[in-house]
């Protein structure tokens, strides 16, 4: 009998080890399906790279083609021209306009790390010219994001004939029309989402306003900042303006800004950001720029610097100036040329990122508080918005983070003025795009003010606006987030065992790094390893060991998990037999290397049927 003829079948992924739910309530499953493991064969036969990192190149999609490329990725492959970007041969010209007349040049920056570094690249550059830039970063709290009217004015009065905004501007229409009505050219320069309005202004380059088909849009504004400057030197060597007095400088030596702006910034480590934080990252362990090695022994880090170094150590520092202080010190301390004042600057930050901390905790755990009590025991919530009037607004996005990765969809956290005008920010998931409903929610006129991207928004509404902006929220990004939360999955690249998990190993993936956004860390597991030791060390943090069966150690860390389901499972499993998920990192203290496993899941290995004796 002939079966019936049915629709080719679907091949269903199997749970990796299977691990069909971890103690975190993740489902693993192999990155590699059959086609992938296939192309990692390839791979491996084509290029005679190790199994393992043949694996990782075809679970992130890198055709057997473009391996070269992929683990040696250079700038001068990946850049394209830069008048492929809609109105940069306008903004070129006429930033080298002033660099021919000596005009004086206005910067306009945000106040985080992307801001301060493209602020910076630029000064750097126009100072090259032989121009002296003046800088204005705004204050937080009595400013807000963007360009604004009294700014403007001030930097008008000083004499300024350009106005270059840096990672802002796109939204800023009367601002920028102000700047304009007092006789400044006014280039933006800029990489947030764009709606249909744009200001009025000399040149707007940014890849992600929607006449743009330069393919840029992952671009910290940093990396923009570079690309425009590439365009403005070969303008200028067109010209003749650069001679032996006046030499052209090497933009690729200040890769150190590029790198750091991007990596904090989250833009995704994919095409042409690979390659500026990969090179970016080399020009950093030469500690030949004052401002970058002050900033790396400050943060203590040891051995040369990772991409997660920039984002969770020298990021924050940088940020802090623009949270809780001078909005202007993590600019002065790029641009510094005296290593005992740059010191100076970075002990500063130090300072003040110790002190957000303590702020951002309290906060924390009253907006964690107040989460918790809107979630419900049903958790019919699909985005969470919290917000109070004792808040420091420099803290609120790291609020919404931490409530963004606690309850797994999407946070905001909002610190409500005196004058009942409230200031926050938000974070999302992969797949509920947060800044498009904000600019919807202004549009709509429940929101002041409001922009950013898919993962990140800040908004500005009044006090009385709150229960509908939720409302709001609620009904336009429910359905996406369900979908974005309806399957918590990790995808693993392989399986090892305690004893070959070496600094070989390490650095043998780190190939594929660098690792962040849009280029997952390389995530391993061990499968039914022994928790021998497990305890609490520095803040909320668990360092671990595990055994093998043959008897090989392996020393972890679970960071930030005390309180959170990973550190309740790994303490209530002392001693037991455990399958670990985790990514490797190469831990120095004195002198010495040794690695480490960052943990990232557990789970309890299936015990196969029961035995009949």
């Amino acid at each position: 009998m002939t079966p019936p003829a049915t629709a080719l079948p679907v091949e269903v992924p199997q749970a990796f080890l299977g691990v069909a739910r971890s103690l975190t309530d993740k489902l693993w499953l192999d990155r590699l399906d059959a086609r992938g493991a296939a192309k990692a064969l390839a791979i491996v036969q084509r290029h005679q790279l190790p199994e393992l990192l043949a694996r990782v190149l075809a679970g992130r999609g890198v055709d057997i083609d473009a391996v070269a490329d992929f683990l040696d990725p250079t700038i001068r492959k990946l850049l394209p021209d830069p008048y492929t970007v809609t109105e940069m041969e306008a903004a070129a010209k006429r930033i080298a306009d002033a660099a021919m007349r000596g005009e004086k040049v206005a910067i306009f920056g945000d106040y985080d790390v992307d801001g301060a570094t493209s602020a910076a690249l630029l000064a750097w550059h126009l100072r090259h010219c032989g121009l002296d830039p003046l800088i204005h970063i705004p204050d937080r709290i009595f400013e807000g994001y963007g360009p604004n009217t009294e700014a403007i004015r001030a930097l008008a009065a000083k004499g300024a004939t350009l106005l270059v905004t840096v990672d802002c501007g796109t939204t800023s229409i009367e601002p920028l029309a102000e700047a304009k009505r007092l006789g400044m050219s006014v280039v933006v320069i800029d990489h947030h989402q764009a709606g249909t309005e744009l200001p009025e202004v000399d040149a707007l380059v940014n890849p992600n306003r929607l006449d743009d088909l330069s393919g840029l849009g992952h671009l910290a504004a940093v990396g923009l900042v570079l690309v425009t400057l590439v365009a403005v030197n070969r303008e200028l060597r067109q010209r003749g303006f650069w001679t032996s007095e006046m030499p052209e400088p090497d933009l690729l030596g200040m890769l150190h800004h590029v790198a750091l702006g991007t990596v904090a910034d989250v833009a995704p480590l994919i095409g042409l950001n690979r390659a500026f934080v990969a090179k970016g990252l080399i020009a950093m362990r030469r500690r030949d720029h004052v401002g970058h090695t002050a900033l790396m022994d400050v943060a203590r880090l040891n051995g040369p610097p990772e991409a997660w170094h920039l984002g969770f150590m020298l990021g924050p520092r940088v940020n802090a100036g623009g949270r809780i202080g001078r909005a202007d010190l993590g600019v002065r301390l790029l641009l510094e040329g005296d290593s005992v004042e740059a010191a100076r600057i970075a002990a500063e930050l130090d300072r003040l990122n110790s002190e957000r901390r303590v702020i951002e905790q309290a906060a924390e755990a009253q907006a964690e508080a107040e989460a918790l009590a809107s979630i419900g025991l049903e958790d019919k919530i699909g985005v969470i918005v919290t917000a109070s009037e004792g808040w420091h607004p420099g803290v609120v996005g790291l609020v919404a983070s931490r409530l963004k990765e606690k309850f797994s969809r999407p946070a905001f956290a909002i610190a409500l003025e005196p004058g009942g005008i409230g200031t926050g920010s938000g974070r999302s998931i992969a797949g509920v795009d947060l800044g498009k409903a904000v600019r919807q929610a202004v549009t709509d006129g429940i929101l002041l003010k409001g922009g950013g991207h898919a993962m990140a928004a800040g908004v500005t509404l009044r006090k009385e606006k709150l229960a509908e902006f939720r409302a709001y929220l609620e009904n336009a990004l429910a359905q996406d987030v369900a979908e974005a939360r309806h399957v918590n999955e990790l995808y693993v690249d392989g399986a090892v065992s305690a004893r070959a998990v070496t600094t070989e190993l390490a650095t043998t993936l780190n190939h594929a790094g660098p690792f962040g956004s849009g280029n997952p860390e390389v995530v391993l597991a061990l499968p039914s390893h022994q928790l021998v030791y497990a305890d609490e060390v520095g803040q909320a943090h668990l360092r671990l060991r595990f055994k093998s069966g043959d008897g090989s150690i392996v020393n972890g860390i679970a960071f930030r998990s005390v309180g959170q389901k990973l550190g309740n499972a790994l303490l209530a499993n002392r001693g037991q037999q455990l399958h670990v998920a985790g990514s490797l990192s190469v831990d120095r203290y004195q002198g010495a290397e040794r690695v480490q496993f960052r943990v990232v899941d557990v789970a309890l290995p299936d015990q196969g049927p029961s035995v009949i004796r």
